[in-house]
């Protein structure tokens, strides 16, 4: 049996859940090819070997090689750059649509669930006519009425992502309006936003990291099929998406070519996924030591 020593403090639920996490083998692996991706993003630019966009109609589907690493695609542009900067502008629509979706979520989740009543009511029947409206055919609908820009196709699937999230932090605030220290602060005049900012929302900050990561992949997703289709990214940008959309016509003249960017896709997705169940579990209060 493990005793602790008087002089021991306990742990915080952060340092709690990265010492679980650090336990999990996929978990770390998934956080470490994201880390680089994001890297790579960042700093797309400045690693591309050569300008992505750069046409020569003498080498198309040209087999790699020291100049070309992967090769060429079609219109005899590098695919290693193009890559490159395809993960700037994939990364890109995951978070910025994430972040919206989850501020979106966290302001009429926290609002339903604080305030309740007919306030409650009509904001969740809103959140439920939205699920209930096929997502994909949606965000087709939206995207073809507004057009294809970056961004609109990033305020798109920011904007109708959100219902998850809202559902998830209602339930939340719901579990923590009626503990003792908002009880506490109604007692002393704090105002309901700022009880439902300073002392409720933060509690539930473990759920919408969760649900973060897995809005990230779900929008990487989305914005591939997007261009995929057409109605994504559009060329000259080079996106994974509209990289893998292209390379289609072109299976019988280099059909590894939408290999590279369909299996960037799956890694990123898988290790969002990953994180996200293993985020999920480090943070679970019901956790227990051995359980792993």
């Amino acid at each position: 049996m493990n005793m602790k020593s008087p002089d021991q403090k306990p742990r915080s639920i952060w340092r709690m859940a990265l010492h679980r996490l650090a336990k999990n083998r996929i978990a770390l692996l998934s956080a470490c090819i994201l880390l680089t991706m994001l890297l790579v993003a960042a700093f797309a630019p400045l690693i591309a070997p050569q300008n992505p966009n750069a046409v020569n109609i003498m080498m198309p589907h040209d087999p790699p090689s020291s100049a070309h690493w992967l090769g060429t695609d079609e219109s005899g542009r590098d695919i290693v750059s193009r890559l490159i900067v395809g993960a700037r502008a994939s990364m890109i629509v995951g978070l910025v649509s994430m972040v919206i979706s989850i501020s979106i979520g966290v302001a009429i989740g926290g609002t339903a669930g604080f305030l309740g009543g007919w306030i409650d009511a009509i904001l969740m029947r809103f959140t439920d006519g939205m699920m209930a409206i096929p997502y994909f055919f949606l965000v087709l609908i939206v995207v073809a009425v507004f057009g294809t820009s970056f961004q609109n196709i990033v305020m798109v699937i920011g904007a109708t992502s959100w219902m998850v999230v809202a559902r998830i932090v209602r339930s939340e605030v719901i579990r923590f309006r009626n503990y003792e220290f908002v009880t506490a602060a109604q007692s002393i005049g704090a105002s309901s936003p700022r009880i439902l900012l300073r002392h409720v929302l933060p509690h539930t900050s473990s759920s919408i990291i969760v649900a973060a990561t897995f809005g990230v992949a779900n929008a990487i997703l989305l914005e591939s099929a997007l261009s995929y289709l057409g109605l994504g990214i559009q060329q000259p940008t080079a996106s994974w998406g509209n990289m893998l959309s292209n390379s289609q016509a072109y299976l019988f003249d280099n059909p590894i070519l939408p290999l590279y960017p369909g299996l960037l896709i799956l890694v990123v997705v898988l290790s969002f996924n990953f994180l996200g169940d293993a985020l999920r579990d480090a943070l679970d209060p019901q956790y227990k030591e051995g359980s792993l």
